[in-house]
């Protein structure tokens, strides 16, 4: 059961990196234009980096503490909601994304 469930994760993941690849290359070629002197913001890609690694540490951390005796604070007594923190951090660094020129 437990490699079949791997095998489906996989292909999961293999499916959307595939999707995105695909939907990146439509948008490339259906883009207009760019004004001239328009700009993205300009600190996008910084915040979409810390914000990435900032969802990304939350989760991990929170997968790594959930069954032990390490206690923190606030963070242990959030429980499952850490899951729906972490991952707000991550769609927001694809919000970040978008302005990202």
């Amino acid at each position: 059961m437990f490699t079949i469930l791997r095998v489906a994760w996989s292909l999961w993941i293999l499916g959307f990196f595939v999707l995105a690849l695909v939907a990146m290359s439509v948008a490339d070629r259906t883009r207009p234009p760019a004004e001239p002197g328009s700009r993205g913001w300009r600190y996008a890609g910084v915040a979409m980096s810390v914000s990435a690694i900032v969802g990304l540490l939350w989760v991990v951390v929170f997968y790594v503490t959930a069954n032990s005796t390490v206690h923190i604070p606030f963070y242990s007594d959030l429980g499952q909601w850490n899951i729906l923190i972490g991952m707000g951090f991550i769609i927001a660094a694809f919000g970040f994304a978008t302005k990202w020129e």
